[in-house]
């Protein structure tokens, strides 16, 4: 009976153990697939854009995974969520994200993204 309730233990301790893993593992991946940019309060920019044109209010980028269509992908939204991002209001390309008193305009088109500080 012992023998019983400690395999049942074992199951249930692994059945809930492997998603929380799992998360973990996902959150630190997609953490590493993104930098702060000190110039754009820390908003989050994917390590593998090319920076092609930037001035004093923001950085555009070539990205391919960026959409007019579609936006940004899921896990880039889940990185500026975990970053404190939040999600505004949408217009056409356009997103405001905030963060305290800071707000980027983010605009997605096909392969490219503009990182844009707003008022």
């Amino acid at each position: 009976m012992e023998n019983q309730v400690r395999k049942k233990m074992v199951v249930w301790t692994i059945a809930l153990a492997t998603p929380l893993f799992g998360g973990v593992i996902y959150y630190f991946i997609l953490q590493s697939l993104y930098l702060p940019s000190e110039d754009l309060f820390n908003f989050p920019v994917p390590r593998n854009a090319e920076v092609i044109q930037e001035n004093e209010i923001g950085k555009s980028y070539d990205w391919s995974p960026a959409s007019e269509e579609n936006g940004i992908p899921f896990g880039y939204e889940l990185v500026l969520k975990f970053n404190g991002w939040k999600k505004g209001e949408r217009e056409g390309a356009s997103v405001v994200y905030t963060k305290g008193n800071k707000k980027i305009d983010l605009i997605s088109t096909t392969k490219h993204l503009n990182i844009l500080k707003s008022n």
